[in-house]
């Protein structure tokens, strides 16, 4: 049996590995162009799984079966490949969560990438889809409308950084601190714009299916 000294180094040469790990970035080919996306290395748990996911190809032929203008792209549900039409989809994927992985400085500005997750209702530890993501298109917003939310107590302050971001850029700060945020997209926010505009039916689903090419890792 080892020796608790021993243990104790091994574990300490862990967590300082992982915690020098740069994760490479990767690119999203859709039917509408290119997105280059950078994941956090504080968030890994969602990075390990996105990155072996990845990997294995599990993304490449799904549709994006969630588009909302103004709020959100998702993708992620396996069982969208050769998607059938006029069918409603976003409940498949692996059959395990991820635990939530909240970190303050990662918030939801426009381009960010976040996992998809059940209801409080069904899910209060706020645990992740094992496979299904969002990305963030939102809108620019004022003072006034940032003040709002807190004073509804909607979020905590936010930080002067935040105010910028969230009035230049745009995002949905509603969605702070309730859905793990881990990683952005750093080239081809264009595509996001592209992809949010297209018609959608009655289940937020578009109306021709926008198609992910293929994802792979790149140094």
């Amino acid at each position: 049996m080892k020796n608790s000294l021993l243990v104790f180094f091994e574990l300490f040469f862990a967590v300082f590995l992982h915690a020098q790990t740069q994760y490479p970035d990767v690119v999203l080919e859709t039917t509408f162009g290119n997105m280059r996306i950078s994941l956090y290395d504080e968030t890994p748990l969602h990075c390990d799984n996105f990155i072996k996911l990845v990997n294995e190809g599990f993304y490449d032929g799904q549709i994006f079966h969630r588009v909302i203008n103004n709020f959100m792209i998702q993708t992620g549900d396996p069982d969208t490949k050769n998607a059938k039409s006029n069918v409603r989809y976003g409940s498949g994927g692996p059959s395990y969560t991820i635990p939530a992985e909240f970190i303050p400085e990662y918030y939801h500005k426009k381009g960010v990438l976040a996992a998809a997750r059940q209801g409080d209702n069904v899910n209060p530890q706020k645990e992740s889809s094992g496979s299904q993501f969002y990305i963030v298109q939102g809108k620019k917003y004022t003072d006034a409308e940032l003040n709002a939310f807190e004073q509804r107590g909607m979020h905590i302050p936010f930080t002067q950084e935040q105010r910028e971001i969230y009035k230049s850029r745009g995002g949905t700060p509603h969605l702070d601190y309730s859905y793990t945020v881990f990683g952005e997209v750093i080239e081809g926010l264009e595509i996001i714009d592209l992809i949010a505009a297209t018609p959608t039916d009655n289940f937020d689903r578009p109306v021709e299916d926008v198609k992910i090419l293929k994802m792979y890792t790149v140094k």
